[in-house]
């Protein structure tokens, strides 16, 4: 382990003080609370020596999703090296449900926060960044998120610089004398490789793109309704974005001329986001362009700048939807799922702009068609993400309805009407004849 740089950068020299994984993680000290930069940006090489390490104890590394292997998640290790997420992916999902990984339920922009004020102190950031350019200055590249807050805050920073790091534009900058320690790669970025189409995320993105007016701002986020929704806007003219995250569907889009930026009245001219994920033509793109700026989930989410954005489009998703209007995207019942995330940043900002439109979407069914996502009541331990109160778009395959100002019996009605076929008498079987003993009020 090398202490932080004294000495100024020098670019005939810096790669000299790079050392091995093992080396570079040897100041973290049990008890120490790490965060890992996540998505593609996922520090690997970092994280497998830090689990690989016998001598460790009650380490707590916190983060979003992460790609690739995940070795904390793996039994036993966490009396060594725990999982604290602010977003359940894939990998730590069943550790959370074993209980060898804990869960923070969090907005999205609230997650820097609770990094600068304290309430979640860094002892450790390990991130992964770009080579430093002739300046000594790298990326934060891929993810700037909470990584932001992170390397501001932490008292050691341990990098893996990676040759394959695109630089990014926005508040990406750190220094390379602020890296305490670092170990050098290159090796390509974790993928994320685009979802098949299916015919009902093609019927959704269809009639979402007819809810999108010309010179509208849109968010959304990345999987098969995300991509459906952005392969159907290449008519539209003069688009905005501002975003938590896109994927590869809105390369074409900006390539194209579709998105220009041009009548955004915050950060006009540039395509927002916090993090990007999808495959090498994506960091291709947003290497070194100007047009694409990185910003903290602070910045990106913030209400407060969200609704200064007219006709704000926010395309999220749920699991489950309740005839009331509630809806659950964190959790399959008990079980931890996802993450609270960006919806309500962005549900909420889409609400307070000008014409904006804040959507919910998704399939009509979920496991293989056998069960409904609109339900009669959300299942047990189901968390409400976004309360009755702010849900105003939903759609599914068979339509779209806006739910802001409706009484509890015209939701009921309403979301019936958007139920798979299959499921509607049921869904009005138990609006008048409940089989729990308590009715909607006033339905």
């Amino acid at each position: 382990m090398t202490a932080r740089p004294s000495r100024r950068f020098a670019a005939s020299s810096w790669k000299s003080h790079a050392v091995s994984p093992a080396e570079a993680v040897r100041a973290v000290r049990s008890g120490m609370r790490a965060f890992l930069h996540g998505a593609s940006a996922t520090p690997t090489s970092l994280i497998e020596a830090l689990c690989a390490r016998p001598d460790l104890e009650g380490v707590e590394v916190c983060h979003l999703h992460t790609a690739g292997p995940a070795p904390f998640t793996v039994p036993g290790v966490e009396k060594r090296v725990r999982s604290v997420s602010f977003f359940a992916a894939g990998p730590v999902r069943e550790a959370i449900a074993a209980g060898r990984a804990d869960f923070v339920p969090v907005f999205l922009s609230d997650i820097p926060g609770l990094l600068r004020d304290g309430a979640m102190p860094l002892d450790a950031a390990l991130i992964q960044v770009s080579p430093p350019d002739r300046h000594g200055m790298c990326s934060l590249g891929t993810s700037v998120d909470a990584a932001r807050a992170a390397v501001d805050t932490a008292r050691l920073i341990i990098a893996e610089i990676n040759e394959q790091m695109p630089r990014t534009h926005g508040a990406t900058i750190l220094p390379w004398e602020r890296i305490d320690a670092f170990t050098l790669t290159n090796r390509p970025l974790w993928e994320h490789l685009p979802d098949p189409e299916t015919p009902e995320a093609a019927r959704i993105g269809e009639i979402i793109a007819g809810l999108v007016e010309d010179g509208s701002t849109i968010q959304t986020g990345i999987g098969a309704i995300p991509n459906a929704v952005l392969a159907r806007l290449t008519n539209k003219i003069d688009l905005g974005v501002h975003t938590e995250m896109f994927s590869d569907g809105l390369v074409p889009l900006m390539q194209n001329g579709v998105v220009t930026n041009r009548f955004k009245s915050v950060h006009p001219g540039r395509t927002i986001t916090s993090f990007v994920t999808g495959t090498r033509q994506l960091f291709d793109f947003v290497n070194d362009n100007p047009q694409v700026e990185f910003h903290p989930c602070d910045r990106t989410n913030d209400t407060n700048l969200l609704r200064k954005l007219d006709r704000l489009v926010a395309v999220n998703s749920a699991i489950e939807v309740d005839l009331t209007g509630q809806v659950c995207a964190d959790s399959i019942g008990h079980r931890i799922f996802s993450g609270i995330g960006g919806q309500m940043d962005f549900l909420r900002g889409a609400a307070l702009s000008r014409g904006g439109k804040p959507i919910l979407a998704f399939p009509s069914t979920a496991r293989g068609g056998t069960v409904s996502r609109i339900t009669w009541e959300l299942a047990p331990g189901a968390g409400v993400v976004t309360s009755r109160g702010h849900v105003h778009w939903v759609v599914t395959e068979y339509g779209a309805v806006n739910l802001h100002g409706m009484t509890l019996r015209q939701r009921a009605d309403a979301l019936i009407g958007l139920a798979h076929p299959d499921f509607r008498q049921e869904l009005r079987r138990q609006l008048t004849n409940p089989v729990s003993s308590q009715k909607i009020s006033g339905v």
